[in-house]
């Protein structure tokens, strides 16, 4: 790195989003020196706006439960899909984990500057429009090369670094971690609109995940906000959406193609241009190194269609802070076997499920009306964000317990 000013900080998180603004608190509140550097300024907007319940374990446990409950966000208590003339809803008040019966559905620029404010108030000091161009993990104390607004330059030496960047993936690009994703090429077509929805039946307190009649591949998904508006996206492999270079006319004859959710928003002002991310399903070569560790979507980003992103990043955070807690007090901390490990469990019990949703066979099993109240609280669970809850039979064994799921809603008639 060249010869500039260098700082030394204990912890540096690289990202302000949900994730970092949870470490960064979480740590701070444990009596350690942290610095958020952000590359963007808040608000800013992102996606992934309906959270899950466990969600909430993470925001109590990092003191901004109280914030986010007076701001006045959607409450929301389960999830609903929907398919031509079918309909299931699943409710988190009634999940097999026993978790939050509710969580929120937010616009994420308010609600992440809400939850960066809480940490700065708790004591971080957090530096919006900085950016990490270098990345030495060489010695025993990394060292970031960061970029003021004005453009001069600046490192920061720490004890140890959190990647929470999110979609940027700062330190997986700079230390080449970067790994395929197993799951084909998708693309997400999005926008906001006043959705002004007048229709019996609609339940603002659910997300409602709406399966295209005739490409079960291709879902949409509706969140009210609690204003009047919605977010809308629709996704779908990044074939089908060849010869569309209009958003707005795109995302609208997608949706008029799909009667049951054209009817629901029948009456929608479409106010906002459309916008479209792709090729998000990302994965790395390890979650940890000498003196760093990655959260959330900086290391893996699944698919959006059980929102469970920013449920990954909170866990994420919790577990790594913990860890890092224990470690600067000069603790042994065995980051594959704490972090990396259980942290993956999770990971792939989602993994398990999306797999499922696009192959059809959990779709066969959220509509099936023949299931028992007890697997319809196991699946809740999971679509609660409980996916690290190993008592749940559909946690220890996703695939198994899928498979066999899949099978007797085959024999059983509909």
């Amino acid at each position: 790195m060249p010869n500039t000013e260098m700082e030394q900080r204990q912890v540096v998180v690289i990202g302000a989003g949900p994730s970092g603004a949870i470490a960064a608190a979480l740590l701070k509140r444990r009596g350690h020196d942290v610095l958020i550097i952000e590359r963007q300024q808040f608000p800013r907007f992102s996606i992934g706006e309906s959270l899950l319940s466990h969600c909430i374990d993470f925001i109590d446990e990092a003191g901004m439960l109280d914030a986010v409950q007076a701001a006045g966000f959607q409450v929301k208590n389960g999830a609903a899909f929907a398919c031509g003339g079918e309909y299931s809803a699943f409710d988190f008040g009634d999940t097999f984990s026993k978790g939050r019966p509710t969580t929120f559905q937010v616009q994420r620029a308010d609600f992440d500057k809400l939850l960066a404010d809480q940490a700065e108030r708790q004591g971080v000091e957090i530096r919006y429009e900085h950016e990490i161009i270098n990345a030495d993990v060489s010695a025993t104390r990394p060292v970031l090369q960061a970029r003021r607004p004005d453009g001069s330059e600046y490192a920061v030496q720490a004890d140890f670094v959190l990647d929470a960047s999110g979609y940027g993936r700062v330190l997986p690009r700079l230390l080449d971690l970067e790994a395929p994703s197993n799951f084909p090429v998708r693309k997400a077509v999005f926008t906001h609109i006043e959705d002004r929805i007048d229709c019996q039946g609609f339940d603002r307190n659910k997300i409602l995940v709406t399966t295209h009649p005739e490409h079960r591949d291709v879902w949409f998904w509706t969140i009210p906000f609690s204003n009047g508006r919605c977010s809308l996206g629709v996704v779908a492999g990044a074939e089908r959406f060849e010869g569309h270079d209009d958003l707005d006319a795109c995302l609208k004859s997608f949706v008029a193609q799909t009667p049951s959710l054209a009817k629901v928003l029948q009456y929608a002002e479409w106010d906002t241009p459309a916008r479209t991310i792709g090729g998000y399903s990302a994965n790395v070569k390890a979650l940890h190194g000498q003196g760093y560790a990655l959260l959330g979507n900086a290391a893996e980003f699944l698919d959006p269609v059980f929102s469970s992103g920013v449920t990954i990043a909170m866990r994420s955070a919790s577990m790594a802070a913990g860890l890092l807690d224990r470690q600067l007090r000069g603790e042994a901390v065995d980051w594959q076997g704490e972090f990396a490990e259980p942290l993956k469990r999770g990971v792939d019990t989602f993994r398990a499920y999306v797999e499922g949703w696009y192959d059809g066979s959990f779709q066969d099993v959220i509509f099936h009306p023949g299931s028992s109240p007890e697997i319809r609280a196991m699946i809740s669970a999971i679509l609660a964000g409980y996916a690290w809850d190993a008592r749940n039979p559909f946690v220890a064994e996703p695939k198994r317990r899928l498979r066999m799921l899949t099978e007797i809603c085959a024999r059983v008639p509909a």
